[in-house]
């Protein structure tokens, strides 16, 4: 499936570009994709697409500091076997970066539970939040773009 959300991204960078599902459907299926992996895809996205409605419309912006008033998410059992403590890292990263807000960490925790069973590796996550970011028709400050296509076997140096 993540092969071909990555797909998706790569030709669509504008959603609104993006074809509806069935024309999508046949697209995908003339590039060789398996059935079962387009159709796992495109519920997804279908999901997401969903959800993203559903957020507010006005700006997703980070409220000042309260001193005091910090939050914490709990991750549910289910959820840090999915993450693993490297997923959870990162997405504490983008948030305490201001690169994701609440919402958004709450519909990447979504569509990472929709992305079936078993672990999600760093680099299908980062696929993850960056089909959020797609989803919701926000583009991520270039630093952060940087990290989520970062691949750490392609750096110089570790």
């Amino acid at each position: 499936m993540f092969e071909v959300l990555a797909f998706v991204y790569d030709n669509y960078l504008d959603s609104d570009a993006c074809p509806e599902l069935l024309a999508l459907h046949r697209t995908l299926n003339t590039q060789g994709f398996a059935a079962s992996e387009v159709d796992a895809a495109l519920f997804w996205l279908e999901d997401l697409r969903f959800a993203a409605r559903q957020l507010p419309t006005t700006p997703l912006v980070a409220a000042p500091p309260v001193p005091g008033a910090a939050a914490m998410r709990v991750l549910s059992e289910p959820e840090k076997r999915r993450l693993g403590v490297a997923g959870w890292g990162f997405l504490v990263f983008l948030v305490s970066a201001g690169a994701l807000f609440t919402l958004e960490l709450e519909l990447v925790m979504d569509r990472v539970t929709a992305a079936g069973p078993g672990p999600i590796g760093v680099d299908d996550l980062k696929l993850i939040v960056l089909m959020v970011f797609w989803g919701l028709r926000r583009t991520p400050d270039v630093l952060v773009l940087d990290e989520l296509y970062d691949h750490q076997s392609t750096r110089l140096a570790n």
